[in-house]
């Protein structure tokens, strides 16, 4: 048999990079990605490193700051990293920390009973990414030591800069702007995670000074997870005062529950191992839910509230409205990726089951009122949603719902490739009329709405189904919702939600958003959710045309515009002619689409039951604190 040979592909050709140089090369690797996510989770890996320290019991205060240069410093009064020279690698162990990849104090016996930074490769990551580094030692010889990096590469040798009685370790870094350009924090979502971490973490106390916006936080939570529930149940009303608290320590694994029930139609469970937000959930969370709904018809079945006969009730109906933490802790969890999103550890949940079992029958033992109270909401909820799946039905002999039956309002593309095929939600048949007209007809499909479509943070599932728009919206998707959703279904991969840039416009993307989210997340997961950003200004000279996006965008061109140039303000989509929303809104060659994703289902979730809930305060509290991001799109 004749050898056949890549002449040009050898040993030669075969690259070990150095631990470093690998983190720049694949930066997504490391920080899951080089935009605003990744800058935050820059951030996070050195907070989480602090807070290892809180949760081994040698740390009380973090600080972070957010200078004015984009620069974060993050302090805290834990130990301090060891500044001594490390036996193996014959450098100072600060160093060692900071450039080498799986280094740290989590492997083997004696650093960290629980942490959450498994890898060692956080901030030697944040050191590789990082145009400037510089990390202050608190060591218990009463010196501070100091040494500065740049993108992994060390600058200064650690030298002793001062002195103190102090211990603990702060780090000041300046992500690389090579890496991700322009450097802009999401400080809601940072001020979520701090305000998380406070209270998971009982007795810490997180300090946030943002230098760019003036805005000085703390955060120390009184109550533990047990607060945070009532938190996050804030515009619900509870079917009992006080959340349930369950919680078991058994040296390798501990467990802490907190769970109140409320007569809200969402189910929402929140899951963390070692602090992390393991927003996939993982076997801690099939433990909590088994075990909850095998305790609930128990108990059901004890109390002839359900009889014998009669079919369990399902996990779904009894998580309905509940609002619950499950936070692990475990000496060896098992994480899928860097970024920690699912728990995989068999064992969490057996214990998790376990615990839930023995104490949440022990509780209802001892409240049978509000064991009563659960179970009949859980029996409503059923009912309700056999009294929905009937409707659904019904709707779907009348042909409302069924793929086969469009709706008439829909003007369908004629590509039968969901793949290729985009359906533009259009507020308004006026600009409807014009996205009809500008589209290219072979894969744009247009389905204009009329008016505000139902606010469903306040509706059940009847009402959903009984208003004309969003039936209009599911049976153009064809995949159904909730229980029924059937991403193979989707008849488009693109769906795109084309609003007026105005505050009526933020508001209907707002109703429609909560709508997708509670109802077909999974397109949101999928990545098949836009927004289109539509222009505010057209400026315009002779036949030359500029298209502006914002009042600063458009202050910024008349400052450099030479000549006279006329300036008109679109009032929504229905003044643009079809030519120009094709050009601006709708042409893949030049149109500018946000991606709608959930990277953190739990402030999603806050989010949504502030903008949508019935507590106005909060509502304004929030409009009032986000005001410059109203228009800014950023999801």
């Amino acid at each position: 048999m004749e050898e056949i040979r890549a002449p040009d592909y050898d040993v030669d050709k075969i690259k070990v990079l150095a631990d470093m140089e690998a983190v720049r090369q694949r930066p997504g690797m490391y920080v899951g990605s080089t935009g605003p996510d990744g800058l935050l989770q820059m951030i996070y890996e050195v907070v989480d490193n602090a807070v290892d320290e809180a949760l081994a019991g040698f740390c009380t205060e973090i600080d972070v700051i957010i200078h004015e240069d984009k620069r974060v410093t993050v302090r805290d009064n834990g130990r301090g990293i060891p500044v001594g020279i490390h036996p193996e690698a014959g450098i100072n162990t600060v160093e060692l920390v900071l450039t080498t990849l799986h280094a740290g104090g989590k492997f083997g016996e004696g650093g960290y009973k629980v942490s959450g930074g498994l890898h060692g490769v956080g901030v030697s990551a944040v050191n590789a990414l990082s145009e400037h580094l510089v990390v202050e030692v608190r060591w218990r010889d009463g010196k501070i030591y100091r040494q500065e990096f740049s993108r992994g590469e060390k600058l200064t040798e650690l030298t002793a800069v001062g002195e103190t009685k102090e211990t603990g370790t702060t780090i000041t870094f300046l992500p690389d702007r090579e890496i991700f350009g322009d450097i802009a924090y999401n400080f809601s979502k940072l001020t979520h995670r701090l305000q998380e971490l406070a209270y998971l973490v009982a007795g810490l106390v997180i300090r946030l000074d943002n230098r760019i916006t003036g805005v000085k936080r703390t955060f120390r939570a009184e109550g533990g997870i047990a607060a945070f529930v009532k938190e996050l149940a804030v515009g619900k009303d509870p079917l009992h005062s006080e959340p349930i608290y369950l919680t078991e320590d058994r040296g390798d694994m501990a467990v802490e529950i907190a769970m109140l029930f409320t007569d809200a139609v969402e189910e929402e469970v929140f899951t963390f191992a070692n602090c992390i937000n393991t927003r996939e959930g993982g076997t801690h969370l099939t433990g909590f839910r088994s075990a909850l709904t095998k305790v609930v018809n128990d108990y059901a079945r004890e109390k002839r509230l359900l009889r014998q006969d009669e079919e369990a009730i399902p996990g779904e109906a009894i998580r309905e409205g509940l609002v619950a933490i499950v936070a692990v802790k475990l000496a060896q969890p098992e994480f899928e990726g860097q970024t920690k999103a699912k728990l995989g550890n068999s064992e969490a949940r057996a214990f998790v089951e376990e615990v839930v079992r023995d104490q949440l029958s022990a509780y209802f033992a001892k409240n049978p009122n509000v064991a009563r109270a659960i179970i009949e909401n859980a029996l409503t909820a059923h009912r309700a949603r056999l009294a929905a799946a009937r409707a659904r039905k019904l709707v779907r002999r009348k042909g409302a719902l069924f793929a086969g039956g469009l709706p008439g309002k829909l003007a369908d593309c004629t590509s039968e490739d969901p793949t290729r095929a985009e359906l533009f939600i259009v507020e308004g048949d006026s600009a409807g009329g014009s996205a009809k007209q500008g589209r290219d007809r072979t894969f744009q499909a247009i389905l204009p709405l009329r008016g505000k479509v139902l606010n469903v943070e306040k509706a059940h599932l009847r009402k959903l189904l009984e208003n004309e728009e969003l039936r209009a919206i599911i049976t153009a998707l064809g995949t159904g919702i909730r229980e029924e959703f059937d991403i193979a279904k989707l008849r488009y991969h693109k769906i795109i939600i084309m609003a007026d840039a105005d505050v009526d416009g933020a508001h209907i993307r707002t109703l429609l958003l909560t709508f997708f989210f509670r109802n077909l997340r999974p397109l949101i997961e999928n990545g098949h959710l836009y927004i289109a950003k539509a222009p505010l200004y057209l400026a315009q000279k002779g036949t030359t045309r500029k298209y502006l996006y914002s009042e600063e965008e458009l202050q910024q061109f008349l400052a450099q515009a030479d000549g006279q140039w006329t300036v008109r303000r679109f009032k929504g989509l229905g003044e643009m002619n079809p030519e120009e929303l094709w050009e601006t809104t709708m042409n893949p060659a030049t149109r500018i689409l946000r991606k709608v994703t959930v990277r953190d289902a739990l402030e999603a979730d806050e989010i949504f039951t502030t903008l949508m809930g019935h507590d106005v305060v909060r509502r304004r509290d929030f409009i009032l604190e986000n005001a410059h991001r109203v228009f800014a799109l950023d999801i």
